[in-house]
């Protein structure tokens, strides 16, 4: 590894930590909205100060027991607060008879751009147009305001239906990194039999 370039070949990885291959998208323009009904009974809800607990729970429920999402629960209380809280981030929830059953998390805190910054439905809603209706209500939203560029990033842990959805809302695939973090089932933040597509390897092995 030279220059932070990784070299051609096999790279361990260190037991206890995940490895994976992010993929960062952008639109620099709004991209034509897709057909779509609204699935029955679904809404979209703009939730003004969000409480902490609330989110989390939806936050789970969204992404972290099926795809390891775990970055916003390494946050306290008091930090996750001060971003979900940000009046420069708005945190909308899709509804259904009265539950939250989709996440989609606009950041416009970085001048002239919108990060996707989370977005997701649970089990309830997959295989429904609520993920197509939740995009065209992401890309209406973030570019009635004054921004040259809206961005998002997605990983090789997330559902696999994932970034070409993206690419099919209009995203456009501009980088790839490989990030490497501590496994959440491994350090107890998580239970064992989450995320089952991805194994766990908490002991140094030898082949």
């Amino acid at each position: 590894m030279a220059g932070g370039v990784l070299d051609n070949g096999f790279h361990d990885v260190p037991p206890g930590r995940l490895a994976t291959v992010v993929t960062h998208l952008e639109m620099r323009a709004p991209a034509p909205l897709r057909p779509c009904v609204t699935p029955d009974g679904v809404t979209l809800e703009l939730i003004s100060a969000p409480d902490v607990a609330w989110y989390r729970d939806l936050y789970n429920r969204v992404g972290a027991q099926d795809w390891l999402w775990f970055s916003r629960l390494k946050l306290s209380d008091k930090a996750m607060a001060a971003v979900i809280c940000d009046p420069q981030v708005a945190v909308y929830a899709l509804m259904r008879d009265g539950q939250a059953e989709g996440l989609l998390e606009l950041d416009f805190r970085q001048p002239g751009a919108c990060e996707l910054a989370y977005f997701g439905v649970t089990k309830t809603l997959i295989g429904t147009t609520a993920s197509r209706f939740a995009m065209n209500e992401a890309i209406t939203l973030a570019w009635a305001q004054p921004i040259q560029r809206f961005h998002v990033h997605t990983c090789t842990l997330d559902h696999p239906a994932a970034l070409p959805f993206y690419i099919r809302s209009g995203f456009t695939p501009i980088r790839q990194q490989i990030e490497i973090d501590d496994d959440p089932r491994v350090t107890g933040s998580f239970p064992r039999d989450a995320g089952p597509h991805v194994p766990i390897f908490d002991c140094d092995e030898s082949l």
